[in-house]
């Protein structure tokens, strides 16, 4: 056989650099997993813990690629064990002899845990999911004997100790820290959003020479009427800089220098991407397609090239003066260029390009900073909806599994007990708890069947540790292999920590074919009641989600506009804060609405971070000192129309353009800030009247499905009254 045709016939893992690397990684991971199972596993042995796979669970919901992360969630594992431990004594304690009380308050701490843990991010929110669950697992050995509960708890505190120090000496020996790394991610995605922008910039020139794969790659006509490609740049680059985020707070649990700087990476990135938001067809609706047009962005994409050039020297972060040096140059030929400049649209667009600038040469100074004012600081978005509706799922199925035990008398119901409440907390940290419901059901199901086959056909021939260690792991190799995968994964985890729990493998092993079809049924049935809390009882509804959060991105523009004090930190807030909607947006977007309504909504959406940037800059030329007190008065005038934006966009974009009309009719008094102040104004306009379903309170969005209206493009004007919600009164109108 050739050579040629061998490498043919190779899977394409082996022929691909990129999946061979991932491969190569997963494969560390998993084997850093078995080593970090087998010591937890010996030590638990060693050490005669009662149950020792509890260790095995510690580790396999620990256990992250990321040591940081790893540390981390340890860390918060620990904290919610404690607490955990602390309420099931409390609970023990005071309703020992009344279970149906014991039962509904369980509830209520359960469906409390999936709250709080919708609302935390990242590692912290398993100090509320271990909570939740530690309590069921401290109380399940004690319903029979409550003077047990102590022991009980120091007994679990003891096995999630062991499990954890184990990953933790695993993971950190077989571990190198490289605080360098996330620093070449973060430079990494400066010069992809740069690229983005030379792209954008560079199509606009009329120079159709793009980089492969770009956004603006394969754009007909102009940049207002594209169409954008499925693999959009725009929302990659998006998700990419959401995903750093969280590797940058991953990094800093375990790194001093990523800890001391973490704050000014979190908010640097986040300004990144709002860069990145600001490319989008509404932002350059008042662009003439003429030669000085062509020439201003052809300028820009030079110095993007220039700049894209720069940042590919080697340490171009611990040394970047060069890139700053470039920016202050163009920003102050920008600002030459606009005093000279007198087509109105083309200093509209100079303005909007200077603007972008500006953001970006912060952006960089802030990634490169050392530190940041504690005062600066991003504000998280709290989802309510969201969090009530898990809290409320959570308590519901924890409160029918107690029932179910109660009624029946099920010997396995404290086990039904303990997966439900697991579960709940552990999808409620999920992005879509209802969808991540079905995966982990999904997964717990497989692993019934995996843990009959092991103990049927495995642990029964086994005359050692080395052996019990070596079948363990084979059986628990489906979940670590794909616990990381973007499809599979919590599924997989599922799998995975469930299949630990289901292997009773005690000290000394102890076989019972009754209490093992019990546990087995047991994980049945809890499956299924999971998936009833979260999809039947309480289902999602991924368009009122969207609608909701459609609704609070054109409170938060209004609010900016007419309450909120113009400060740079408080932009830079309002912005992130703004960006998190956004994603949350996306993703519920992507199911169960198609991809022009899909693509029309998100551009809207990202119209709101420009037309939040342009509310801004309105009011901070409104309060310019050389700007003519008849000018002034006109903005002012002007933005107090966002008081009707929700009811009547239309009426809010008029009232700017006569602000802008009034202004330019006085003959230029205020020179060029009254100018870049009538030019804000007229965009703010255009870019509401590009999209006013999407600023209305009966938008499209805003109206169920099945509802007249419910399908009218976001680019159509909403009628003052229809059949089913009526005339809008007076008083709203005005």
């Amino acid at each position: 056989m050739s050579l040629a045709r061998a490498v043919r016939i190779l899977p394409g893992v082996l022929s691909d650099d990129a999946r061979w690397r991932e491969m190569v990684g997963r494969a560390a991971f998993c084997a850093r997993t078995f080593a970090a199972i087998g010591l937890a596993l010996s030590c638990s042995f060693f050490f005669q813990l009662e149950s020792p796979m509890s260790s095995v669970t510690t580790v396999m919901i620990v256990a992250n690629p990321t040591v940081g992360a790893l540390m981390a969630k340890s860390m918060w594992r620990i904290i919610g064990t404690l607490l955990g431990a602390a309420i099931s004594i409390a609970l023990m304690a005071v309703v020992a002899q009344s279970p149906v009380l014991y039962t509904m308050m369980l509830a209520v701490v359960v469906g409390f845990a999936c709250l709080v843990a919708t609302f935390l991010r990242l590692f912290r929110a398993y100090a509320a999911v271990l909570t939740g669950y530690t309590i069921v697992i401290v109380a399940a050995p004690s319903y029979a004997d409550p003077d047990g509960i102590f022991l009980s708890a120091m007994a679990r505190l003891s096995a999630v100790t062991v499990g954890i120090v184990a990953t933790a000496v695993v993971f950190m020996a077989s571990s190198v820290r490289q605080p360098d790394r996330i620093m070449a991610q973060v430079g990494q995605m400066v010069r992809d959003v740069i690229a983005h922008a030379m792209a954008f910039h560079r199509f606009q020139s009329g120079d159709g020479r793009l980089p492969e794969g770009s956004a603006a790659a394969g754009m007909p006509g102009g940049f207002r009427t594209l169409r954008l490609p499925p693999g959009d740049a725009r929302g990659t680059l998006l998700a990419r800089v959401a995903g750093l985020i969280a590797s940058v707070e991953y990094a800093a649990a375990d790194t001093y220098e990523i800890a001391r700087r973490v704050n000014a990476l979190r908010v640097g990135l986040s300004g990144l991407a709002g860069v990145v938001a600001t490319y989008h067809p509404l932002w350059h609706d008042l662009d003439e397609d003429g030669a000085p047009m062509r020439r201003l962005h052809g300028r820009v994409a030079a110095l993007m090239t220039e700049l894209l050039e720069l940042t590919g020297q080697p340490d171009w972060i611990g040394q970047p003066q060069p890139v700053l040096s470039a920016i202050s140059g163009a920003l102050a030929e920008l600002e030459a260029a606009e005093r000279a400049e007198p087509d109105d649209a083309v200093l509209l667009a100079t303005d909007n390009i200077r603007d972008v600038l500006t953001q970006l040469d912060a952006v960089i100074r802030m990634l490169v900073a050392p530190a940041l004012p504690r005062r600066v600081r991003l504000r998280w978005f709290l989802d309510w909806p969201t969090a009530l509706r898990n809290g409320a799922r959570g308590g519901l199925i924890a409160l029918l599994a107690g029932l179910l035990w109660y009624v029946l008398h099920w010997s396995a119901g404290p086990m039904v007990m303990l997966y439900v409440v697991a579960a709940s907390s552990l999808v409620a940290t999920t992005p879509s708890a209802s969808r991540s419901s079905v995966l982990m059901a999904a997964g717990t199901a497989l692993s019934v069947p995996a843990g009959i086959a092991c103990h049927m056909l495995v642990l029964p021939r086994i005359d050692g540790f080395p052996l019990l260690w070596f079948f363990l792991c084979a059986f628990l190799a489906p979940g670590v292999w794909l616990q990381f995968s973007p499809r599979y994964g919590i599924g997989a985890f599922g799998y995975g920590v469930f299949l630990a729990a289901i292997l009773d493998v005690s000290n000394p092993i102890r076989y019972d074919d009754i209490g093992l079809t019990n546990t087995w049924m047991a994980f049945l049935v809890a499956s299924a009641l999971l998936v009833l809390g979260f999809r039947v009882v309480l289902p999602p509804d991924d368009r009122l989600d969207a609608a909701r959060l459609v609704g609070s991105l054109s409170r938060a523009v209004r609010r900016l506009a007419l309450v909120l004090p113009v400060a740079p930190e408080n932009w830079i807030v309002w912005e992130g804060l703004q960006i998190q909607k956004i994603w949350r947006l996306a993703m519920r977007l992507s199911v169960g609405v198609g991809p022009a309504e899909r693509q029309a909504c998100t551009d809207a959406a990202l119209g709101v971070v420009s037309l939040g940037r342009l509310v801004v800059r309105a009011r901070r030329i409104a309060q310019l000192p050389a700007l003519d007190a008849a000018d002034a008065a006109s903005m002012r005038a002007g933005l107090r129309g966002f008081d009707s934006l929700l009811l009547d966009p239309e009426a809010t974009a008029r009232g700017l353009v006569a602000a802008a009309r009034e202004m330019l009719e006085r003959g230029g008094a205020g020179g060029l800030q009254a100018r870049q102040g009538a030019a804000c104004l007229r965009q703010m306009a255009a870019i509401l009247r590009a999209a006013p379903g999407f600023f209305h309170r009966h938008g499209p969005l805003q109206l169920a499905p099945d509802m007249p209206g419910a399908r009218r493009p976001l680019t159509a004007p909403v009628p003052a009254y229809t059949p089913l919600l009526g005339r809008v009164r007076r008083r709203e109108a005005r």
